[in-house]
């Protein structure tokens, strides 16, 4: 197999530093100059509209929610969180909701 390399490039032999420097690794968002660009910010909606499904873990007492371990926009995949969720945390209140309505409780075993 042959290798063919461009006549308009120069080629550097292997193990030959490039540059004449230490080269700089940077995002695409960084000037030269080293001032960041503006990037235009948006606001973060207070309730994820676009991702509807979570899975949340209650306390104990089940009095209020502790964590929320999946959020997610797709109902299989947050019907599967929530049923893995039954399996890490078989003691305790979990709940899958979409939006504000709760699709499937879990209330652990009775005792």
């Amino acid at each position: 197999m042959r290798a063919y390399a461009s006549r308009s490039l120069p080629v550097t032999p292997p193990g030959t530093p490039l540059g004449n420097g230490p080269l700089r690794l940077q995002p695409p968002g960084d000037r030269e100059d080293g001032i960041p660009r503006r990037i235009p910010s948006r606001p973060v909606p207070e309730d994820r509209e676009d991702l509807p499904y979570k899975v949340e873990i209650w306390n104990e007492t089940g009095a209020s929610v502790e964590q929320i371990v999946a959020v997610t926009a797709n109902a299989s995949i947050g019907y599967a969180a929530y049923y893995a969720a039954t399996r890490e945390y078989p003691d305790r209140h979990i709940t899958l909701r979409h939006k504000n309505s709760v699709v499937a409780r879990w209330s652990g075993p009775k005792h």
